[in-house]
């Protein structure tokens, strides 16, 4: 096994542990806004996951994958944090 073989194998596995920590937290919450950090943090693991497949199998068409993904992951996180900002704005017209 070389060098960057182990290396890749260690990438492989902190990915993977920060999408089960992520995934917690996407369950327990307590809030909206840290449900949503956790889903953007998941795909932000995810595309570092789809990098280090490239590198270890050496095909490209993964990389063209983690770029998609990236985008859709940063067009949900526009999305979703829109919706939070308009549910506070309506709570705070609420109260007026």
């Amino acid at each position: 096994m070389t060098m960057l073989e182990f290396v890749i194998l260690i990438g492989f596995a902190l990915v993977i542990l920060g999408v089960v920590l992520a995934a917690i937290r996407l369950v327990r919450g307590p809030t909206l806004a840290d449900r949503i950090v956790a889903l953007d943090l998941m795909t932000v693991q995810l595309v570092s996951f789809g990098g280090l497949t490239a590198l270890r199998s050496g095909s490209a068409g993964f990389l063209d994958v983690a770029v998609v993904l990236a985008l859709v992951g940063f067009l949900a996180t526009v999305c979703l944090a829109r919706y939070l900002e308009r549910r506070i704005l309506l709570k705070a017209e609420e109260l007026i």
